[in-house]
């Protein structure tokens, strides 16, 4: 939110101390952007990760003393003293991705303290742009219920057909990561697990006693004591999310014992990024950098590149430009990332990293084929599968891992692994690799329809395995059947009260026809009153499709993907993004948009 009062907003600002709010209005002019959509998510006791991007040929980024004293000098003005002593804030490491700087404050500071800080450090004009390093958790709804087989592999409408498809593919040759919680011990897992990596950074988290390391065992991440990751928190067993999730995307198939896993024949990298109390965005950005074959400073070599990285984790908020980066990054070299849309019943426009551009965002269903309760849902939705009463691979121990077992499990997290075991049939189906572009266009054109309900959207359908590989086997589909995704991530500031507005400009070439009926336009923009704005998608020839009509009130930030008729516009041509702000006050920028046809 803007340092200036919110219309929204103004009750609760006003209740600040007159020093505080004179420390605000005395910043001086922003030179970096400032993210503050990890600020809307409660953090327990406070916030003390931030990630700090300082301009490339900065002295900052080069110079450890200087950035050191940087830091210092933001601290000490951007935050008051307590108790006679100013705030300390140190580097930790530097991501790989980005070249950010992930630095620790060391004490918690409430929002306002927060916010001042960020935009302290960001008022320094070497400073590219800063965020919350915001913490992310396990995406289930786990139960105690038994299966007596998997519903999810069956051939009825509301399964992911995939028993045909294990006669044309077994994923074999394929590799997935599971981004997760880490692996444990288990018959029905080990002979398709490769070695993988800890990248959780925080030793409260990680619970093993020390840093990122080549151990991606899974230590536990129950929780003893009340309140201890966030006030109201419950006392929890252990999960072992991520040997679930490993379970349902590969486990040990033709065994005579367990269970099947929907690609058995693909091998799974674990990468572990959640523990006592979840984990960091700049942890996860780090293991899908790795993940995907990115170099990370102090790790070794991935081995064994992925070509699906499976994510069934999430937050609240807006799509940060760290995850952001990580993705592109993994799709750039061929990676498709799947992840899972949240259970929160909500749409997924406020998930992250499911509300991410350039990922597979996957809503979860019961065995009638309807949207479970608890998934999210919306137009950023692009496909379903099974996620309700999952049976997989798990642990028995309630702390500390036990002995091998099996359980069912609810969530979009268990949706998610259906598909990314989906790709991998799909990868190791086709005759050359797909690009991630060509897998989503595949999944989405093979998809079967809901046989139940869905009310706010579930994307194309639920996953069809057997569609889906024989498409890129040549015998359905066209595997890259034309559709193709274009986007701008450059950065366009949106100047207050201007009814000319800015564009953004994405340029088609080489493409024949004109455009779809159903064209997707994907928005980010990052506003802190949205109700300001007017959006609109510009055609070659000069239409205007208005996107967004000062809707949303005080609400920060557009983070949706419009489907719009362009039947009548030619393909090839400049299409530009739009953005006018119609009123004084909040200001924002166009962070990045997309348009798939």
């Amino acid at each position: 939110m803007s340092g200036i009062a919110k219309r929204g907003s103004r009750v609760r600002l006003l209740c600040l101390s007159s020093a505080v709010l004179a420390s605000l209005y005395a910043l001086p002019a922003m030179a970096g952007r400032v993210d503050m959509s990890g600020l809307q998510a409660e953090e327990p006791g406070g916030y003390d990760r931030f990630i700090v991007k300082y301009r490339d040929g900065s002295t900052e980024s080069t110079n450890a003393t200087q950035l050191q004293r940087s830091l210092s000098t933001a601290a000490s003005t951007g935050v008051a003293k307590r108790g006679g002593r100013a705030l300390g804030l140190q580097k930790l490491r530097r991501l790989a991705a980005s070249g950010a700087d992930v630095v620790r404050a060391d004490r918690k500071l409430d929002r306002v303290e927060a916010e001042s800080l960020m935009r302290q450090l960001a008022a320094d004009p070497n400073v590219d742009y800063v965020e919350v390093d915001q913490r992310m958790y396990a995406v289930l709804t786990p139960n105690d219920t038994r299966l007596s087989e998997q519903w999810g592999f069956g051939t009825t409408a509301a399964g992911i057909n995939v028993r045909p498809a294990w006669d044309k593919s077994t994923g074999s040759g394929v590799v997935v990561a599971v981004i997760d919680t880490g692996i444990t011990n288990h018959a029905d897992l080990n002979a398709n697990i490769l070695p993988g990596y800890d990248f959780i950074s925080d030793t409260f988290v990680s619970r093993d006693g020390d840093g990122r390391d080549a151990n991606p065992n899974d230590e536990g991440d129950w929780n003893p004591v009340a309140g201890e990751c966030y006030s109201g928190s419950p006392v929890t067993n252990s999960s072992w999310h991520g040997t679930h999730v490993a379970g349902t995307v590969a486990a040990v198939t033709n065994n005579a014992s367990g269970v099947a896993g929907t690609a058995f024949g693909a091998k799974v990298v674990p990468v572990r990024v959640l523990g006592r109390c979840g984990g960091y965005t700049s942890d996860i950005a780090d293991a899908i950098t790795w993940a995907s074959g990115g170099t990370v400073s102090g790790v070794p070599a991935n081995a064994n590149p992925a070509e699906v990285i499976n994510l069934s984790l999430g937050g609240g908020g807006t799509c940060s430009t760290t995850y952001q980066n990580a993705i592109n990054g993994a799709v750039g070299r061929g990676t498709t990332v799947v992840v899972a849309a949240g259970n929160s019943n909500t749409n997924v426009s406020s998930s992250v990293p499911a509300n991410c551009p350039n990922v597979i965002a996957v809503a979860a269903t019961t065995s009638a084929g309807s949207r479970a309760s608890f998934s999210n849902y919306g137009t950023g939705i692009d496909i379903s599968a099974p996620g309700q009463s999952i049976l997989s691979t798990l642990n028995t121990g309630t702390t500390t891992p036990g002995s091998a077992s099996y359980a069912s499990y609810n969530g979009t997290s268990m949706a998610a692994p259906h598909v990314a075991g989906v790709v991998a049939l799909m990868q190791a189906a086709a005759a050359s690799p797909l690009t991630p572009a060509q897998v989503e266009s595949t999944l989405k054109s093979t998809a079967r329809p809901l046989p139940g309900t869905c009310s706010g959207g579930c994307g194309a359908g639920i996953a069809n395995a057997d569609g889906a590989v024989t498409a890129v086997q040549g015998g359905g589909p066209d595997p890259d059947p034309g559709t193709q995704t274009y986007t701008n991530g450059t950065d366009v500031s949106i100047p207050d009260n201007n009814s000319t507005g800015v564009t953004s400009t994405i340029a088609v070439s080489g493409r024949t026809g004109n455009a779809p009926s159903n064209a997707q336009v994907a928005v980010n923009i990052v506003h802190t009153y949205i109700g300001d704005l007017i959006v609109d998608l510009i055609a070659p020839d000069g239409s205007v499709y208005v996107l967004h009509n000062r809707t949303g009130g005080s609400a920060d930030n557009i983070n949706q993907t419009y489907t719009v008729n362009l039947s009548s516009e030619a393909l090839n041509g400049s299409w530009r993004l739009r953005a006018r702000d119609r009123a004084s006050v909040d200001t924002g920028y166009i962070n990045s948009w997309s348009i798939t046809f």
